[in-house]
């Protein structure tokens, strides 16, 4: 794959004296249009040590105008980021749209290292090349240009260029032991390196492969490679007709995991104080665990409007010292969220280790109310399961431990509460047009809940439908749940 680029390619002073101003007042005006553009661009500079990445990215700065760019050298990661699943600190380094992001390091740095290093085994690194395929296609489809650019060198000019480098007083620093220790790798950062290029190099996010001897033939390729992939891709932007949208309303089945339940359940005032006091002591003991244990604990409420979710969230989080947890309650996203792909808004807030984030409404917005409204087009839907999957697997990968809840009540029993919210002064900012709206739509909502369902309940994050026509009984059946959880990921001292 290499051997192309291993050519001596040669730019002279007067050719790149004629493109460069060429070049450069080209890739303002693309940067001009993009600003106003429904698209964000995404540009990885990658390769061997000595290369002159750092170089090319300092040409394309002082070329464009930089307030549009945002530079990330990604480093070793951080202890905050080690906390959580690996991608965490590229989502939220993720330019909006408008703006060019810039990533010297990228998620492509540790799975060729780690095996390069014997760190992982082939099955590893090839689901680690499998992921990043996903991540990179799913941007594609939420409208980031993936821009992909390889510097680079022979064995021999690698050796040559560090030691040119080490030779010189200005430039030394540049050069580092852990240069050296990945250049006695070198055969197998060859190996590797080809595999992932191989393996990700796909139409939605290509690679292209430049030889870096030649600096002015390397930096000229490289805004070259930037300025054709954008112009192509402003020109579809401009050309594309808006994606027709249109509201699925599915119709449930005349059985089903929802409409089975069992609402009718009722538990004694009673027994609910004794259990609540109960439950709520041993999670207080077990989830001051997930610190020491090096985990997390994300809980996820979804239902129906005045399914009881607020009330159940409020018991649960009684039993946890305020300080371990944060609850993000979602709506309607703002400018900053749409701006980016859609799951940003939910990677942003994963917890910490020995942290609790509680998220009232979800991820599951865009098979739900979106897709039943008609916020988003029928393919941003039906493939938002796949990628909510591959989502919580990076989280129980990392070992979050996910729950899921689905509370349930009868349309007679919502009825009820609306009624009561309407009469109650304290409870009235509850209730709002929206949800008498979403009432009229019972039907397409259990039939999307239980499609959701059956399609994103798995062994490691799994579902838990709660009949709440019962709130004593419900919250019970989640602080239960909860509890049994951590006793089962944690253990009980």
């Amino acid at each position: 794959m290499f051997e192309a680029v291993e050519l001596k390619q040669k730019v002279s002073k007067e050719e790149f004296k004629t493109e460069e101003p060429k070049i450069r007042t080209a890739l303002l005006e693309a940067q001009r249009e993009l600003a106003t553009a429904p698209l964000s661009v995404v540009i990885l500079v990658s390769g061997v040590e000595g290369a002159g990445k750092a170089e090319a990215v300092n040409l394309l700065l002082s070329w464009m105008d930089p307030r549009g760019v945002e530079v990330h050298a990604m480093w070793e990661p951080t202890d905050e980021e080690n906390e959580r699943p690996p991608m965490w600190r590229f989502w939220r380094a993720l330019p909006p749209k408008g703006r060019i992001g810039i990533f010297l390091g990228s998620w492509y740095t540790n799975p060729i290292i780690d095996r390069v290093f014997g760190r992982i085994d082939d099955a590893a690194f090839e689901g680690d090349l499998a992921r990043i395929v996903a991540f990179e296609r799913m941007l594609a489809q939420e409208g980031t240009l993936v821009v992909k650019v390889w510097m680079h060198l022979s064995k021999a000019a690698q050796k040559e260029r560090l030691l040119e480098l080490e030779a010189d007083p200005l430039q030394s620093w540049r050069v580092t032991d852990l240069d050296w220790k990945f250049y006695e790798k070198v055969n197998r950062f060859r190996r590797f390196s080809e595999q992932a290029l191989r393996t990700t190099g796909t139409g939605e996010a290509p690679w292209t492969l430049i030889g870096a001897q030649d600096r002015r033939h390397r930096n000229l390729t490289v805004a070259k490679t930037l300025l054709e992939a954008l112009k192509e891709r402003l020109a579809a932007v401009r050309a594309a007709k808006p994606a027709a949208i249109t509201p699925d309303r599915p119709k449930p089945k005349p059985v089903n995991v929802l409409n089975q339940l069992d609402l009718a359940k009722r538990m004694p005032d009673e027994s609910y104080e004794r259990q609540l006091l109960k439950l709520t002591g041993r999670i207080n003991v077990l989830a001051r665990r997930l610190r020491e244990e090096r985990r997390s604990l994300i809980l996820v409420f979804e239902g129906p409007d005045a399914a009881g979710k607020g009330g159940a969230i409020r018991r649960l989080l009684s039993a946890i010292d305020a300080r371990m947890y944060q609850v993000i309650s979602v709506a309607a996203p703002t400018d900053e969220e749409r701006a980016r792909p859609y799951l940003w808004r939910f990677w942003r807030h994963l917890p910490r280790l020995g942290r609790v984030t509680v998220y009232d409404r979800s991820w599951y917005g865009r098979v739900l109310v979106e897709r039943i409204e008609g916020f988003c087009a029928k393919d941003d839907w039906q493939r938002a399961y796949a990628e909510i999957n591959d989502f919580e697997r990076q989280l129980t990968d990392h070992g979050t431990l996910v729950r899921k809840f689905w509370l349930m009540t009868s349309p007679a029993e919502q009825l009820r509460r609306f009624k009561e919210r309407q009469t109650t002064p304290y409870k009235q900012y509850k209730l709002t047009e929206e949800d008498w709206r979403n009432r009229e739509k019972w039907d397409a909502y259990e039939a999307a809940a239980c499609e959701m369902i059956e399609r994103t309940s798995t062994g490691a994050a799994p579902w838990i439908v709660v009949p709440a026509d019962d709130k004593n009984t419900a919250r019970i059946e989640v602080l239960s749940t909860v509890a049994r959880a951590l006793k089962k990921e944690l253990g009980e001292e």
